[in-house]
């Protein structure tokens, strides 16, 4: 039986996550344990979970603030927040879950199945490792990428570009590695955006910070460091001219 732990300062949404849970009919014991970061800590300590929904902003700290106390976290997380955009997108550069308050049903239990299958493969600790990266606001952002049999942390400015191959992103990084995730580009085009990547193509993201030059010839190609050519849509030139002048 999978054991679930929920820790939020409120006790009303500890009990309603808890009865969400439990009428999916799984094979799960809901725990509403834990308010604030103290108790939460200790939760997790006392129950020993699979599982644990945990709310980022409490009265006396944040949920990061419970993971950085737990030494080895042999348990999946799916946060819960309210607003905390920054805190958002930290957890998706990690590769981890969240769930905006008032918790939806369906994404409610689309998030647990995923945790849940995800406690059976045994996962490492990649995720929080970057996390604790990722929240700092002056430290380089670390980006998670799960493919079928490994995970991997990659700075930013290791990636050259991205490719879409369907529900696939090819990403192509420094020292000629290429690694395969099963996301679409626009999840990492969103992601990205605002770290100096720039879709210039429906299958192509590229860092602007590895441009080498731009081709006039064959309609227009965008040419990178590592030597390869990215087809510059016509209905990208104007943004990608400006973003150039601004680099």
């Amino acid at each position: 039986m999978t054991k679930i732990l929920i820790i939020d300062d409120e006790n009303r949404t500890r009990e309603l996550i808890a009865k969400m849970i439990d009428s999916f009919g799984l094979d799960v014991e809901t725990i509403p344990d834990g308010e604030n970061v103290e108790s939460g800590i200790s939760a997790i300590k006392n129950h020993n979970p699979d599982i644990v929904f945990l709310d980022i902003q409490m009265p006396d700290g944040t949920g990061f603030d419970v993971l950085a106390s737990i030494p080895n976290k042999e348990f999946e997380v799916i946060f819960i927040t309210a607003h905390e955009e920054f805190a958002i997108k930290a957890i998706k550069f990690s590769a981890l879950d969240y769930l905006l308050k008032p918790v939806d049903l369906s994404e409610l239990r689309s998030s647990l199945e995923k945790a849940i299958e995800a406690v059976k493969e045994k996962s490492d600790s990649s995720s929080f490792e970057a996390l604790q990266s990722n929240i700092q606001p002056n430290e380089k952002r670390r980006l998670v990428l799960k493919t079928s049999d490994s995970v991997h942390v990659v700075e930013l400015d290791q990636i050259i570009r991205c490719e879409a191959d369907r529900n696939y992103t090819s990403f192509f990084l420094v020292d000629n590695k290429k690694i395969l995730v099963s996301k679409t580009l626009k999840d990492y085009e969103t992601l990205l955006s605002g770290h100096n990547f720039l879709r210039i193509q429906q299958s192509h993201l590229i860092n602007l910070n590895f441009i080498d030059r731009y081709d006039k010839k064959n309609g227009g190609a965008v040419v990178m460091k590592d030597g390869s050519e990215v087809p510059l849509s016509p209905a990208k030139r104007d943004v990608f001219f400006k973003r150039l002048e601004n680099l």
